[in-house]
C-alpha cells in the first residue's frame, strides 16, 4: 500500500455568508505529484492557503506525516518541510535572484549555520533550477518566466518534502511550459512530493499520477489525468467549457 505525506478530512471554509470550500477529502501519496483543477473560483487556493496555514479551516483537518497540522502557525512550517509558492508572484523585490534564495535557504529544514553555508546551498539551487545566469539579477530585471522560476527556487531552497505549486505555468509559452514540466518532474525525481493547482491540460497529463476536480467548492471527481479527463461531469463543467 502507497504512504500518504498527507491527508485532507472534510475540509471547509466560510467567509460570511459564503462557503467557499465545503467537505473536501483527498490524500496525496509520498513522492508522486498530484494535480488540483478546476474553474477560477472552484476553491482550489483556497484549499491550498488552509494546507499552507495562510487561513484557518472553519472545519476539518489537515494531517501531514500521520500528524494533525490544522491550525498551525505559518513560520513552522518550513521545519515540518512544507514550501509553496504563489500564484501572486512575491519575490523579494529589493534583494537579487540570489539574495532571494539564500532568504529560503537560511529559513529551511536544513538549519544552515552560517551565511556562506546559505550562500552555497543557494548556488545549488540556482544552478539546478536553470536560474545561475541571473543570480545578480533584481526580480524586476526578469520577465515573467524567471520571476515564476525564482519563486520555485526560493520554496525549494526550504529543502522541503511536500511542495505546494499555485498555477505557476499560468501565463507561459509552450516552450516555457515544457521546461517548467521538465523542472518539476527533476524536483520530483530527487524525492520531493508536490501537490499543484494549475489549468493547462498537458501538463496536469505529464506531470500527475492523480487530479482531484473541484467546482463550486466542492470536490467533484479524484483519479488519473485519463479517468478525469473523460469523466462526463467534468466535462460538461470544464473542460468542455474551456473548449467552448
Amino acid at each position: 500500500m502507497s504512504e500518504q505525506i498527507l491527508e485532507i478530512q472534510d475540509l471547509s471554509k466560510n467567509f460570511r455568508g459564503l462557503k467557499a470550500v465545503s467537505d473536501v477529502s483527498f490524500t496525496v501519496e509520498k513522492g508522486k505529484i498530484t494535480g488540483m483543477i478546476g474553474s477560477n473560483g472552484a476553491g482550489k487556493t483556497t484549499v491550498f492557503n488552509m494546507i499552507s496555514g495562510q487561513l484557518a479551516p472553519s472545519s476539518g483537518k489537515i494531517i501531514y506525516k500521520g500528524n494533525d497540522i490544522t491550525g498551525t502557525k505559518t513560520y513552522k512550517y518550513s521545519d515540518m518541510g512544507i514550501a509553496r509558492t504563489f500564484q501572486i508572484m512575491k519575490p523579494l523585490r529589493n534583494m537579487s535572484v540570489l539574495d532571494n534564495v539564500i532568504s529560503g535557504a537560511m529559513f529551511g529544514r536544513k538549519h544552515l549555520s552560517n551565511a556562506k553555508e546559505a550562500r552555497e546551498y543557494a548556488l545549488e539551487i540556482l544552478e539546478f533550477t536553470g536560474m545561475y545566469d541571473r543570480k545578480d539579477l533584481f526580480p524586476k530585471d526578469m520577465g515573467t518566466p524567471y520571476k515564476k522560476r525564482l519563486e520555485v527556487a526560493r520554496a525549494l531552497a526550504t529543502d522541503p518534502e511536500l511542495l505546494l505549486l499555485d498555477e505557476v505555468m499560468a501565463g507561459l509559452n509552450p516552450t516555457e511550459t515544457d521546461e517548467a514540466v521538465e523542472l518539476f518532474h527533476k524536483i520530483n525525481e530527487n524525492g520531493t512530493t508536490i501537490l499543484l493547482i494549475e489549468h493547462i491540460m498537458r501538463a496536469v497529463a505529464s506531470l500527475c499520477k492523480k487530479v482531484v476536480v473541484m467546482h463550486h467548492g466542492q470536490k467533484i471527481a479524484e483519479g488519473t489525468p485519463e479517468q478525469v479527463m473523460n469523466d462526463p461531469y467534468v466535462i460538461e463543467i470544464y473542460l468542455g467549457k474551456e473548449e467552448d
